[in-house]
């Protein structure tokens, strides 16, 4: 028998997946590790849209997370036994075909399990008309308030197509406490603590910057939120689980993938100037102070289109006159091409060192990526010619890999429209449909004004050392734009980031960053600063534009950098 939480004043929603791909045992781990009410999953990064695209292309009835069909084989029984009801979008592109898949596999293990889903989002067929051009896959960032309706119908599996990460968080406790449309500061706070769950377990140690202050990260447990009726939450784990969950676990995750202050969604504006952060015991953190604006007008889209075919070949080069060795094999490999792809790349990476004592430290690599609409002007007519270059070429001539076809790219654009013009519906276990009202009340999103920064930082002298002694980051993807937070833990350190960490020093210290548009905000409640570099990534993930295409990295390498430090910070 289906029910929201047994707690009127707490509703506590676990998550079991991050990414398509991410552990697959974490839904029989969160199911027996504890007490839960209701278990997440979000399956649906930019690119994985594109993957999905493509399985649909293939086969009309796929378009879904198959590994969550997977979990729910293994886990559906546990799940009703436990009275935990799981709302996911792992329906991708067809979450009606996804609906059904659980209901056969509900069926087939004799488990009486009620299904609904949430679809609306898929704007394809109308994607000429809305100004949209013509994607491979174009799909709508939908609310939270069709998996209310389901869950408030009894469902004990909602199924989504795209909706905002956080939504399958705030359903459940929109759903619990029933919260109306315009319960800003609530709804608010529950998209916070969707966020900092919604990436698995980036909230409970996984990719985290003082990684080494943590005493078990082996296998770190999923994260936990406590999401009480005034919208406020504790982050936590499972006892016994590895990793942890610290104020600086859960800044990191906030840092992830944002903006500026104001965090828009279909259903709310947050306002992340105003969280606050209190570690409340071992592994608990409490969220508070959030609040919310009215949502703005339209809504975000996601779009990919098949941008044309990638391939590339990288060549090792080894010990002395790397610099000339490069130009040879780059003046070489252009000139015997019998046709020149519409996009050739270079890149050489210095990781020698002289006088190397392995071969391998000795030997720096050159990558040349070339791009094309046409598959045949970047498959073997390309990577043979660099093969040929092997006996012909600079001394000790050496690949990466053997020659191969070139493979289609995607390229993501976000694109925006008018909320009205999207449906909305749940189509409840009994196959009823029910209409989702977009937002009535919007408010156009408008950057905050940038905030007071504290008092400078008098210093007695610095000391030249890596950023990241003192710094916390994060960085991750928006489409082609990369972001990196970066935070400071005590009211001095951030005196001194303030206002030493600028656009203008940001691009001095990540020069890949001086001819593009950087912006910054500034967090103070978080004593953070957060930067998008716009276009860094090219035209998103799957364009591939750099060598680590979702700017996880990004933070490390800026942490890397040597600045002078306040010897009082040190």
């Amino acid at each position: 028998m289906s029910m929201l939480a047994a707690d009127p004043e707490l509703i506590r929603i676990g998550n079991c997946s991050g990414f398509y791909g991410d552990r697959l045992s974490a839904m029989r781990e969160m199911l027996e590790g504890g007490q839960l009410d209701v278990l997440t999953g979000d399956y649906l990064a930019e690119l994985t849209m594109l993957i999905l695209g493509r399985d649909r292309m293939k086969d009309p009835s796929l378009g879904y997370a198959k590994t969550f069909v997977r979990q729910i084989e293994d886990c559906l029984g546990l799940a009703l036994e436990r009275n935990v009801q799981i709302v996911t979008n792992a329906g991708g592109l067809n979450p009606a075909g996804l609906a059904e898949r659980l209901r056969k596999v509900a069926a087939d293990l004799g488990l009486d399990a009620k299904v609904a889903h949430v679809e609306g989002d898929d704007l394809l067929s109308r994607a000429g008309e809305l100004g949209l051009g013509s994607p491979l896959t174009a799909n709508a960032y939908l609310g939270a308030w069709g998996i209310v309706e389901c869950l408030n119908a009894g469902a004990d599996i909602v199924v989504t197509g795209r909706v905002t990460d956080a939504s399958v968080i705030v359903g459940p406790a929109a759903a619990h406490f029933g919260w109306g449309r315009t319960d800003y500061d609530q709804l608010a706070g529950a998209v916070v603590a969707g966020h900092v769950i919604e990436c698995s377990t980036q909230a409970t140690g996984g990719n985290f910057a003082f990684f080494t202050e943590l005493a078990d990260l082996g296998r770190p447990g999923f994260p936990i939120a406590e999401v009480r009726r005034d919208g406020s939450s504790v982050i936590t784990k499972h006892r016994g689980t590895g990793g942890a969950v610290t104020v600086d676990t859960v800044a990191a995750q906030l840092m992830y993938e944002i903006q500026g202050a104001r965090y828009a969604g279909p259903d709310v504006t947050t306002r992340l100037d105003t969280i606050e952060l209190t570690r409340e015991g071992p592994d608990r953190v409490l969220i508070s102070g959030v609040t919310g604006e009215p949502p703005p007008p339209q809504l975000k889209v996601s779009l990919n289109t098949l941008g044309g075919f990638r391939n590339e070949m990288e060549f090792v080069l080894t010990g002395l006159d790397i610099e000339a060795k490069a130009q040879l094999a780059q003046r070489q490999l252009e000139s015997w091409l019998p046709v020149r792809p519409a996009e050739l790349t270079w890149t050489l990476a210095r990781l020698d060192r002289p006088d190397a004592e392995t071969e391998e430290q000795a030997s720096a690599l050159l990558r040349c990526v070339v791009r094309d609409p046409d598959p045949n002007k970047v498959g073997r007519s390309f990577s043979n010619v660099a093969v040929e270059l092997a006996l012909a070429s600079y001394p000790g001539t050496n690949f990466t890999s053997l020659p191969g076809n070139g493979s289609p790219y995607g390229v993501y654009t976000p694109g925006f429209v008018d909320a009205a013009e999207v449906p909305h519906a749940a189509v409840l276990p009994q196959g009823t449909r029910v209409d989702i009202a977009p937002a009535s009340d919007t408010l156009k999103l408008a950057e905050v004004a940038a905030p007071d920064l504290p008092e400078p930082l008098s210093t007695n002298g610095t000391r030249r050392a890596p950023l990241g002694t003192i710094a916390l980051a994060r960085s991750g993807d928006k489409g082609g734009n990369a972001n990196i937070g970066v935070w400071v833990r005590t009211d001095e350190q951030w005196r001194w980031l303030a206002h030493t960490l600028t656009v203008e020093r940001i691009k001095e210290l990540l020069p890949e960053a001086a001819p593009l548009t950087v912006t910054r905000h500034v967090l103070p409640n978080l004593r953070a600063v957060n930067f998008i570099i716009e276009g860094l990534l090219g035209q998103g993930v799957a364009y591939q534009a750099r060598f680590d295409p979702q700017a996880k990295g990004l933070g490390e390498w800026l942490r890397s950098r040597h600045v002078d430090i306040p010897l009082e910070l040190l």
